[in-house]
């Protein structure tokens, strides 16, 4: 990257300066990080949402317009849109015959985009959802739909909107779309790793004259090594890797050899020539073949090739015109400058935490808590980004950290005291809320969830104080919660590895009749020693599954970045370091006589 824009201010810079020079096609939805055509929403018709992480222009953004998409929701880098963010990007594009939301599959957007999706379902708005899974070197040919999505997003997208835009029902452009799915691959190859604003070394290295194959899009290195080859060589490696991976009777193919950021247009036409050759040589008819970038990774150096067996209805789909600041064909004229449906929704009328009056501030322990954990762990997130890149993307520091200073402006608009179960529970839901949409990601859903379920916990019990059972009971029901949202349980290298130690600790503590002040730091203790035996599993969840056992030897970020926030939390009750001063050691000192959380 270049350092125009630092990490902090990355989003909301390129999205402004998007909407600035596109604002002729689209418009900024109101209080999100999400654009809507100005053609949508058109009355009666299926609203085709797409969204993902920034750092992959012209996806997604790149492809809202007449034809496509309706509306695109964006996350910070390789980060996906919390589910705030979705839900007030769908309300504005919401036209009255559905929602189709289609995305890569990756957790945190699975996570997002489904809480988005049964929050509007209670308010009457009926959706579908089809994830893309073309990506075969992240996942066995029998077992597809835990393959991620990458650059054949473009062909499920561009066929969910077609349909949209002539007008069939929502049940018919999601099974189309679906359809599309089912039929498009993808392999990768890498050159060069991709760097993240504000960091100065890439993700990932690939050592001189050498090639990574089977790479993702969001600075995963490669599924293996091999030497440097030519670009016939490379076109050559792609489609005989494809090939087989084909469904049974291919005959058309439509065709995407797409750039990954930093490889120049002439090299990658300098592959096509062996790629269509190839084809032809298999039997398969390449169909209006495109070449160009799609669906990018920041700054790497790579390419990928995506092929979609057709039929006559999906190439007449892929054919129809559209019309999209990244993409277009056949450019329809563009009807006027329909503004989006303004939707009022409670969402609004909450202001934003930077926004918010001194006099709203109400501190409190949940607060004087977060800010302990936040302090922490700000402390390591460049070691969290260091852990989280070895098989992740390197974001997990900056994310969590991004969270965390929004749960604390949360709490303490909120207010809390030890006293008063349910003023703590309030303002936990409050920062988990905060928590998630900020962080984003499936770790900005997790910690969301885990602050909020405890807080629901919590919540119920009014007028009692927050002793060490209740404490325990909340986090039980918290640990259940987070655990079903991820899909994951004890061993799979993520951060139950952490929580379920602590959970148990904290049980048994309650059981012995430890008060909390007692109680927290034991279990924290526990939390950190199980984050740090992380280092001898294999993820078994996430992206990190898919490559293989590369983070073994390495603790879990998940696990290690709540192992700081817990030990946080049990210094700042005890009044060690990681406390936020003489007013919050006295309440320590007051309280933790009277076996109450302070």
């Amino acid at each position: 990257m270049t350092g125009l824009v630092d990490a902090a201010s990355f989003k909301s810079a390129w999205l402004d300066g998007f909407v600035t020079a596109y604002g002729r096609t689209v418009r900024k939805v109101p209080g999100a990080y999400g654009v809507v055509g100005r053609h949508a929403p058109r009355p009666g018709k299926v609203s085709v949402i797409i969204g993902g992480g920034c750092g992959h222009y012209p996806a997604f953004a790149g492809l809202v317009g007449p034809g496509l998409a309706d509306a695109a929701v964006i996350g910070d880098v390789f980060t996906s849109p919390s589910a705030e963010q979705v839900y007030r990007t769908a309300r504005a594009a919401d036209a009255g015959a559905g929602v189709l939301f289609s995305y890569g599959n990756y957790s945190g957007d699975v996570m997002h985009f489904g809480l988005a999706a049964r929050r509007l379902a209670a308010e009457g708005i009926d959706s579908r959802t089809v994830l893309v899974t073309d990506d075969v070197a992240s996942g066995a040919a029998e077992n597809t739909e835990v393959r991620r999505g990458v650059a054949g997003d473009f062909f499920v997208f561009k066929i969910a909107g077609a349909a949209a835009d002539r007008g069939d029902d929502l049940d018919t452009v999601a099974a189309l779309a679906s359809k599309a799915n089912a039929r498009t691959r993808t392999y990768g190859a890498a050159f060069g790793g991709c760097t993240l604003p504000g960091q100065a070394d890439p993700l990932f290295t690939v050592e001189p004259g050498r090639v990574e194959l089977g790479l993702g899009i969001h600075g995963e290195p490669g599924a293996r090594t091999v030497d440097r080859m030519s670009a016939s060589e490379l076109a050559a490696e792609l489609v005989d890797t494809l090939l087989p991976q084909l469904p049974d009777g291919a005959d058309r193919v439509a065709v995407l050899l797409n750039g990954l950021g930093r490889t120049k247009y002439e090299e990658l036409f300098a592959c096509y020539p062996e790629i269509e050759r190839r084809l032809r040589t298999a039997g398969l008819r390449p169909h209006r073949p495109e070449v160009g970038e799609f669906v990018t990774s920041l700054d790497m150096a790579g390419l990928s090739l995506s092929l979609m067996v057709l039929d006559d209805e999906l190439a007449e789909l892929h054919d129809a015109a559209c019309a999209t600041p990244g993409f277009r064909t056949l450019s329809p004229q563009l009807s006027g400058e329909a503004g989006i449906r303004a939707t009022p929704h409670r969402s609004e009328e909450v202001p934003d935490s930077e926004d918010a009056p001194d006099e709203a501030r109400h501190g409190g322990v949940v607060h004087a808590l977060l800010a302990a954990a936040l302090d922490r762990v700000a402390e390591q997130e460049d070691e969290l980004g260091r852990l989280d890149a070895v098989a992740g993307d390197g974001d997990h520091g900056q994310g969590i950290v991004r969270g965390l200073r929004a749960a604390v402006d949360a709490a303490d608009r909120a207010g809390s005291h030890s006293g008063d179960a349910r003023s703590v529970g309030a303002a936990l839901l409050s920062a988990g809320t905060a928590l998630a949409d900020a962080a984003g990601g499936a770790s900005g859903a997790l910690y969301g969830a885990l602050l909020g379920e405890t807080g629901a916990g919590l919540r119920l019990r009014d007028g009692s104080a927050v002793d060490t059972g209740l404490l325990a009971d909340a986090v039980r029901g918290a640990c259940d919660a987070v655990a079903e949202l991820g899909g994951a349980q004890r061993g799979d290298k993520t951060l139950l590895d952490a929580l379920e130690p602590f959970r148990d600790t904290l049980t048994e503590q309650a059981r012995s009749g430890a008060d909390v002040v007692q109680a927290v730091p034991v279990a924290a203790l526990e939390a950190t020693k199980a984050a740090e035996a992380t280092a001898e599993l294999a993820s078994a969840r996430g992206r990190a599954s898919r490559l293989g056992a590369r983070d073994l030897g390495t603790p879990d970020p998940g696990a290690t970045s709540l192992a700081l926030m817990l030990t946080a939390f049990g210094e700042a009750l005890t009044g060690g370091s990681g406390a936020t001063g003489p007013s919050t050691e006295t309440s320590t000192s007051q309280e933790s006589r009277q076996g109450g959380l302070t």
